[in-house]
């Protein structure tokens, strides 16, 4: 009775380890198809004639930020200000923004996308085979040692709900977010060229954060379910922080929203609106 127990036991102990680790692929594996799904955005026609209308309205103001370059240096030449060697470095250094632009946001999140897929794979693999071999009544230890109440169960399992869901919907936006971001970055091609690339720099910050965040949530939301096999409110803690990491990479510098591009694109535009007037009264 003692050997029987003992095989039912490590035998319903592989099983549990067994059926847990496919619940953390299938959960890493769906969170990398909602990532997937953002990158596959780019891959419709509609979609691709959009980022060439803007990729196009890159190239322009780049010409007119370049003319209007042209016209300030000669100025400034004049009063013994100008640097030809500056403004040929600010003409490189806009040629390159106007042709990566469009191409290097899209690659590097896909790319983050698929780094996050092989990565909670693996860790999905390892946390299941760590724990190959434990039995059924020390694999749900974590569970029983808490002694909570069913109202603190329902609470707990509330919060974990909360911030998958609130991952899950982040997921699902991340694409229209990094559209969009392709899209405003095409105001700042103007002001590169003249040496203006504060807010370009803002901007690549927000490239980098989507895809930071993108590569991040789901990483740490199959990192804290594996931890809560062996701590419950430890794992929750760690779950509840994967849907803080937008905020929190902002206050790094790296905003993941739309909020403040927009801002400065606003002054980019009516900055090179009020130049082109200028330069086509003094040319009238």
């Amino acid at each position: 009775m003692f050997l029987w127990d003992f095989v039912a036991d490590a035998v319903m102990g592989q099983i549990v380890d067994w059926i847990y680790e496919k619940i953390l692929e299938f959960l890493s594996e769906f969170f990398s198809m909602m990532g997937n799904m953002g990158a596959e955005l780019f891959s419709y026609d509609f979609i691709k004639a959009i980022v060439e209308i803007f990729r196009l309205f890159g190239w322009a103001l780049f010409a007119t930020g370049l003319v209007v370059a042209v016209f300030e240096i000669a100025i400034e030449y004049q009063s013994g200000r100008g640097s030809i060697k500056g403004a040929s470095l600010n003409a490189i250094k806009g040629f390159m923004a106007v042709s990566l632009f469009t191409v290097l946001p899209i690659e590097l999140y896909k790319f983050c996308i698929s780094l996050q897929l092989t990565l909670t794979k693996d860790m999905a693999s390892l946390i299941g085979g760590k724990s190959i071999g434990v039995s059924a009544g020390q694999s749900l230890t974590a569970i029983s040692s808490l002694k909570v109440g069913t109202t603190l169960l329902i609470f707990l399992l509330i919060m974990m709900g909360y911030s998958i869901i609130k991952v899950f919907f982040a997921n699902l936006k991340r694409g229209g977010i990094l559209l969009i971001t392709v899209a405003v970055g095409s105001l700042y091609m103007f002001s590169i060229v003249r040496g203006y690339t504060d807010g370009f720099i803002q901007w690549c910050k927000q490239v980098v954060g989507i895809c930071l965040t993108a590569f991040l949530q789901s990483v740490i939301l199959i990192a804290g379910l594996g931890v809560m096999r062996e701590n419950v409110l430890l794992g929750i803690g760690i779950i509840l922080a994967a849907s803080e990491i937008p905020r929190i990479t902002g206050q790094f510098g790296l905003d993941t929203s739309t909020k403040a591009n927009l801002m400065s694109t606003i002054y980019a535009a009516q900055s090179a609106i009020t130049i082109t007037k200028t330069i086509a009264g003094a040319v009238k």
